[in-house]
């Protein structure tokens, strides 16, 4: 079967060895095309989108990079199947994350933004939210039969999402009362999958995963500025709703080289989400019911890795996610009702490379650095204003702590680099509004602990 990183053995019918660490020159290579990706990923560096670039503690001190190393097994169930066929032993896996936003918006109207017979008007305000934490579980099972090419496991993750909480204002021009604003502004959306997995090692070099996901996803705001808005152009609020179910698939496969390089290349299908349902009330109080539809976009993962040097890895991922071609998130602009038509998001990729260095025989530490497109331009920016992913550059680090053969305990901190994004205001009549403009901020931080007992 496939060969793990660990103690560097090969696991299969004919026994383990021990593998003598290549040449320098070999190295080389693939610092090479690490810099090449950092190069293309620094010039339009962005933010991921909905998706967590991570999943589970030692998957984020490894910045998300898991598609060809396979370290554990959360990690390979959200990232890449086949590389289960890669753990070093059966394990279990349990983490929590605590996802910490920081966002403010800006909005002005300068001058004659209203148009020919009305006053001029300055108004220009900010305003911060208080998303508070928001929790992310994670849990993974792998199950692996020695002498056996198959491998079987099942992940629970929180894989994505997004938080806001902010004030109504008197002076910050979005967030004033409806209907001349938009007033206070609340949203959150919270995305989890479940993966039971399956893979087939056709040799010790290489194998292939596949795994149904099934989607769970809530979502609520205020105001709903995706419906239709009431006669008196006020937004109904969006929070009589039930959990969203969907499904997809994902497909990999993983390939060990006798040169100490490992490469992995999986697909996540589109996944489709039933559409939210919402019962709300009209400005007078009367029953309103409307629903929207959103898809999470397909994902593309190619990975590299090397472990060519005794206690230290290597791994570089990219990542194409799909937004253009994802119901709810491709469309933009107002519909002939006044609703949103969509986000207006544009596909992405995202480059992550990363390090592990066992330090000791209980120790390991690890460091990872994700650069990501913009998936937001600056003219979605006020149909963005509760959805505003767009963090540049994360940096993570992280350490796993062996405290016997079969129990260890990781932490993880990440750092998502404030970005901003400045657009129009718009009005559902008139389009863009001359003389206003709207700009999001978002920066975060993300801990995460977890323990893993393999046997």
């Amino acid at each position: 079967m496939a060969r793990t990183f660990g103690e560097e053995k090969i696991v299969g019918r004919r026994g383990s060895r021990r593998r003598p660490v290549t040449s320098i020159a070999r190295a080389a290579l693939l610092f090479a095309a690490l810099g090449t990706g950092w190069q293309l990923a620094e010039s339009s560096a962005r933010a991921q989108g909905i998706y967590l670039p991570f999943v589970g503690p030692t998957n984020q001190s490894m910045g998300g990079a898991a598609a060809a190393c396979p370290i554990d097994s959360i990690g390979a169930l959200n990232w890449n199947p086949a590389t289960i066929s890669g753990l070093a032993s059966s394990e279990v896996a349990f983490g929590l994350g605590l996802a910490m936003p920081t966002t403010s918006i800006d909005s002005s109207i300068n001058a004659n933004a209203l148009g020919p017979g009305n006053p001029p008007i300055n108004l220009a305000g900010t305003s911060s939210s208080e998303p508070g934490v928001c929790p992310v579980p994670t849990i993974g099972f792998v199950h692996r039969n020695v002498g056996s090419p198959w491998t079987l496991g099942v992940g629970i993750f929180g894989v994505g999402g997004f938080s806001a909480n902010y004030p109504a204002s008197t002076t910050n021009p979005i967030s004033l009362p409806q209907p001349n604003g938009l007033g206070q502004l609340h949203a959150k959306v919270e995305l989890y999958q479940v993966t039971p997995t399956i893979s087939y090692a056709v040799t010790d070099r290489l194998s292939f995963g596949v795994a149904p996901v099934l989607n769970l996803a809530n979502f609520n705001g205020q105001p709903f500025f995706l419906a239709a808005p009431n006669a008196d152009g006020t937004y109904s609020d969006g929070f009589g709703t039930r959990t969203a179910f969907g499904g997809g698939f994902q497909l990999g496969t993983y390939y060990i080289t006798d040169s100490d390089f490992r490469v992995g290349l999986s697909y996540k299908s589109p996944q489709w989400i039933e559409p939210f349902r919402f019962n709300s009330q009209d400005e007078n109080g009367l029953p309103r019911f409307f629903k929207y539809n959103f898809d999470l976009p397909s994902i593309t993962t190619l990975g590299f890795a090397y472990s060519g040097f005794e206690r230290w890895l290597f791994a570089f991922d990219m990542r194409y996610f799909d937004y253009s071609n994802a119901d709810g998130f491709s469309q933009q602009g107002f519909l002939p009702t006044g609703a949103v038509a969509g986000l207006g998001w544009k596909s992405i990729f995202s480059f992550t490379p990363a390090v592990q260095w066992n330090a000791t025989d209980r120790l390991t530490l690890r460091a990872g650095y994700t650069f990501n497109q913009n998936p937001i331009g600056g003219d979605q920016a006020f149909f963005n204003v509760v959805s505003s992913l767009i963090i540049e550059h994360w940096l993570s680090f992280g350490a796993t702590y062996r405290w016997n053969q079969r129990v260890s305990s990781t932490i993880a901190y990440t750092h998502g680099f404030e970005n901003s994004v400045t657009g129009p205001l718009y009005s559902p009549l008139f389009g863009p509004l001359a003389g206003t403009s709207v700009t999001e901020r978002v920066s975060a931080d993300m801990l995460n602990a977890g323990i893993t007992v393999q046997f």
